[in-house]
């Protein structure tokens, strides 16, 4: 007999060379307790009982490739909501939980129009449709497949959202009448000559084109839709953006360039430098 304890160690046993001690604990609960159809209480308070997982073997050996435990599982949680994600989306990390939670206490109108460049798996998107009482959001990404996993997100939360394929590069929302109080974008912004520090898992699974950006021109992203911004936001309406840590300076000096003088800086729990807002001010 199996039980819930013997598959948790063989989880946890089979991915100790990819995360630490506790770390890999946590993902081999959270393995054995989703895929067992348990709670987390009852896999710890009843760890003698016998448990039965279909394709175990197989969903084992994918968690010893690297592959994301979220990706392996066809879910996340992101900012209270259950996500869906896919290897052509980035998984939601917990700093952009904090951007959301900056732009939901910052002032703004009581119906806000919103755009979010760069939408991925519309984690953004849902979440201040969700948070954002009236809001009209709108959420663009160059990928298809993002696109239909960002719908398929918005269609479980009932979040109404006007989901467009879009290049933040390009001529973005070309002749377009309509005008935004609220943009936020999370783009690429990993140089490429960090690629040796990121962990294998992150390598060989998240999409590179949603990562990396090159070594000499870090901020092509974040110009780009500064640009867009100054013909899209509305006099008074907010540019928000989740930055690198190591370029909040370079961040304020080309956002000032573009015609934001006005650009805040804020730290995150980890006391690191990841965001900014910047105002948009009438010529």
């Amino acid at each position: 007999m199996t039980t819930r304890k013997d598959t948790v160690e063989r989880i946890r046993r089979a991915i100790l060379g990819l995360y630490g001690e506790r770390e890999a604990l946590q993902i081999a609960r959270m393995v054995a307790a989703e895929l067992g159809g348990l709670t987390p209480t009852q896999l710890l308070t009843e760890p003698d009982r016998e448990l039965t997982i279909d394709r175990l073997d197989a969903r084992i050996a994918e968690l010893a490739a690297g592959r994301p435990v979220q990706y392996v599982l066809g879910h996340t949680e992101f900012y209270g909501l259950d996500l869906l994600v896919g290897e052509g989306v980035l998984i939601p990390r917990p700093e952009t939980e904090e951007l959301i939670r900056w732009i939901a206490d910052s002032p703004r109108p009581e119906a806000p129009d919103v755009l979010d460049i760069g939408t991925g798996s519309g984690c953004i998107a849902v979440a201040l449709a969700r948070e954002l009482p009236g809001a009209r959001v709108t959420a663009v990404d160059i990928s298809q497949e993002a696109l239909a996993i960002a719908r398929e997100n918005a269609r479980r939360h009932a979040a109404a959202i006007d989901f467009r394929c879009e290049d933040a590069l390009g001529d973005l929302l070309p002749g377009a009448a309509e005008c935004f109080d609220l943009i936020v974008s999370n783009p690429p912004y990993v140089p490429l000559g960090e690629r040796s520090a990121m962990r294998p898992n992150v390598l060989r699974y998240e999409p590179p084109t949603a990562l990396f950006v090159p070594d000499d021109d870090p901020l092509r992203f974040y110009r780009a839709i500064a640009r867009h911004a100054r013909r899209l936001l509305r006099p008074g309406g907010r540019l928000y953006f989740e930055i690198h840590e190591n370029y909040a300076r370079q961040m304020q000096e080309m956002l000032a360039g573009e015609g934001f003088p006005q650009s805040v800086v804020r730290r995150d729990l980890n006391d690191k430098d990841r965001m900014t807002c910047s105002l948009n001010i009438p010529a």
